[in-house]
């Protein structure tokens, strides 16, 4: 991975006092589109990272070439890995420059670089650790987006309601985001999705260390662009992938981490279910193969359990969806980075030359 940072005239102002806000576009066939994005990034922008995820336009040549923003930093893949690596590029790019706030925008104009006060607002205020953009907030601008990404994204708003726990937040491929960079410290940064598939997984990854994440009302901007993202050939990665997570997530938080009321629930409830379902399964086909009717007593063995199991599931269902986290972590985070720096200050002061 190559990087440079682009020369031009002065620094701009900073808007935000006591934080310093990277800007990463991750870039693949995203054209000249990249230099209007990074002409709108505002002042409260410090660092603005072009990641040229291999891109056959040649993107960061481009950007190097006609861009003057002092603020630009060009980083590069050697070969296409995902919009995902792109971005995991980025943010430790950010981290190691010493940026406490990353927002995500991609570089083909679809996302307005004027709503980053907005998604960086809930973070300033110690109020999230992660934001990300919800088009579905108001429903009367869902009338520019296409059918199929609407039904597409209720489904998946599911799947990734159920494999990160984050049951209050919807239209999780959205990619314009923000991380607090102590938070992104403590993720498993090279463990996280390279592809499309990187948003939800990252919401997965933000469960497992309690983050708090919020949703920012933004309307839906489709012009031009060409989108690289073929729903026919991730459909399984994202199904594969929520599924996975869900499990991983139930074991960590109720099994692994904790042992509660709520795991009795989950334990019985699907012990209930599976039990019912396997005396309804084979009272049915031995009356269908003896043509004898089933007994009352039988089918009470069978639906009794079923209805308790699924009582008990729902049980759990809800206990899971009020354990969302509500306290962001970041704070504790920075001032325990805050105290290990000052300990090392201290130590090194009273260490003999």
């Amino acid at each position: 991975m190559e990087s440079r940072t682009i020369r031009g005239t002065e620094d701009p102002e900073r808007a935000t006092p006591g934080h310093r806000i990277a800007a990463i576009l991750p870039c693949y066939r995203v054209g000249g589109r990249v230099l209007d994005v990074i002409a709108r990034i505002g002042p409260e922008c410090e660092r603005i990272y072009v990641v040229d995820d291999c891109c056959p336009e040649k993107t960061g040549e481009l950007v190097e070439r006609e861009c003057r923003d002092a603020r630009v930093r060009v980083l590069r893949h050697d070969r296409n890995r995902g919009v995902g690596a792109a971005m995991t590029t980025g943010y430790r790019a950010a981290c190691d420059d010493g940026c406490t706030i990353l927002v995500k925008i991609d570089g083909d104009g679809q996302m307005d670089p004027a709503l980053l006060p907005r998604f960086i607002g809930p973070i300033v205020a110690g109020q999230a650790d992660y934001t990300k953009g919800n088009r579905f907030w108001d429903l009367a601008n869902l009338r520019g987006m296409p059918a199929g990404r609407i039904v597409g994204n209720l489904g998946l708003s599911f799947l990734t309601k159920l494999s990160s726990g984050y049951w209050d937040v919807f239209d999780p491929t959205n990619g314009y985001t923000a991380l607090h960079a102590a938070v992104a410290r403590r993720l498993p940064l090279d463990r996280v999705h390279s592809g499309y598939f990187f948003e939800s997984d990252l919401l997965f990854r933000l469960a497992t260390v309690r983050a708090v994440v919020v949703d920012v009302p933004m309307d839906a901007r489709y012009g031009d662009e060409r989108s690289s993202l073929r729903p026919a050939r991730v459909f399984g990665t994202f199904l594969f992938g929520n599924a996975r997570n869900a499990v991983k997530r139930v074991f960590y938080n109720y099994f692994l981490r904790d042992f509660s009321v709520a795991t009795l629930e989950l334990i019985a409830g699907a012990a209930l279910l599976a039990f019912g379902a396997v005396v309804g399964v084979e009272a049915w086909t031995t009356s269908a193969r003896t043509g004898q009717p089933t007994l009352p007593g039988t089918v009470m063995l069978s639906g009794l359990p079923i209805l308790a199991g699924l009582q008990l599931l729902l049980a759990f269902l809800a206990f899971d969806i009020a354990a969302l986290p509500r306290r962001p972590i970041h704070p504790a985070l920075e001032a325990a980075a805050s105290a290990a720096r000052a300990g090392d200050g201290r130590a090194a002061l009273a260490s003999p030359e």
